[in-house]
């Protein structure tokens, strides 16, 4: 816990010392309106956390009356209390399900998606680990798919060494559990159930750097806060092997685990002007709040999509 809360205190430094300039979109003129107050509540995806942390502080930086409240209970978690109407906007590190939707649905909330990154869910390793370069599809699934008693790294390539193999990665209620089972193992949630789970990827990256044979996945901007005790893996799924990064996520040749991040909205929420406001600020600040919070930005075509859909949204909505 203690690395994630010195990342909300780089973000929250860069705020303070960061001065934006508002333009047309992103913010009130001057005595134009009553300053913004209230609260703007966020939860879901531990790996959009920090993205939303950084876009609230910012954001607060200009309308220090509001209050964004991030806090992380998995995607599944964050859609649970969305769908009950107990949050304003729901983190996502992947798309709402059909049952999910129909759970909003009973409960009468009528909500919108907007992507606000791009991610590259990364496979890591040790740093002393000199074998596990790149990995195939079908290996990582020998590794993680249900019926799986490997327990030692020769048993998934001859050529490596009998070193004990120990599993890290994402808890059930996590989106980066239902995608990286969906797209490994051919069913979402579909896993081993003998590794050590948790919605927490700092308890992720502590395991793995522990032991000479761990194994675990996360978020790209995780890795790259963490590259100097992990490694990333590439990945083979059939085009040979490619590493994790800002271009290959953005141009999707990472496959499968490059990945589009999510914020979901609900039309009464959008009725709270801090949260209008601040949704605004999120699409039409981007790049700033990508930057700060060290995520793999959009890219121009995902920019301009995402403007479009949130004037669609605003309009739709009433706002």
């Amino acid at each position: 816990m203690a690395i994630r809360q010195a990342r909300r205190l780089h973000v929250l430094a860069l705020g303070i010392l960061t001065t934006l300039t508002l333009n047309a979109c992103g913010g009130d003129k001057p005595g134009s309106e009553v300053p913004l107050s209230g609260r703007v509540v966020i939860d879901g995806s531990s790996t959009v956390e920090p993205l939303s942390v950084a876009a609230g502080t910012l954001f607060t930086a200009e309308h220090p009356e509001v209050r964004v409240e991030v806090t992380a209970s998995g995607t599944g978690g964050g859609f649970k209390k969305f769908c009950a109407g107990q949050i304003d906007i729901s983190d996502a590190s992947r798309p709402m399900s059909a049952a999910e939707s129909t759970q909003c649905g009973q409960h009468g909330v009528i909500f919108s998606a907007l992507q606000v990154a791009n991610d590259a869910l990364t496979v890591v390793v040790h740093k002393d680990n000199t074998w596990a370069k790149c990995l195939t599809v079908e290996q990582l699934k020998k590794m993680w798919e249900p019926s799986s008693t490997v327990k030692s790294w020769n048993e998934i390539d001859p050529s490596f060494p009998n070193e004990p193999l120990s599993l890290y990665g994402a808890g059930a209620d996590s989106g980066t559990f239902d995608y990286f089972t969906q797209v490994i193992n051919g069913k979402e949630g579909a896993s081993r159930t003998d590794y050590r789970a948790s919605e927490d990827d700092n308890l992720t990256v502590e395991g793995v750097a522990s032991a000479k044979g761990a194994l675990g996945y996360f978020g790209y901007s995780y890795f790259e806060e963490h590259a100097d005790t992990l490694r990333a893996v590439e990945i083979n799924s059939g085009k040979g092997c490619i590493a994790p990064s800002v271009p290959t996520a953005q141009d999707g040749s990472y496959k499968p685990l490059a990945r589009p991040l999510f914020i979901y909205l609900t039309d009464t929420a959008l009725e709270k002007p801090q949260v209008e406001k601040f949704a605004e600020f999120y699409i039409n600040n981007n790049a700033k709040i990508v930057e700060a919070a060290g995520f793999i930005p959009m890219t121009s075509p995902q920019i301009s999509q995402a403007r479009a859909e949130l004037a669609d949204i605003m309009e739709t909505a009433g706002q």
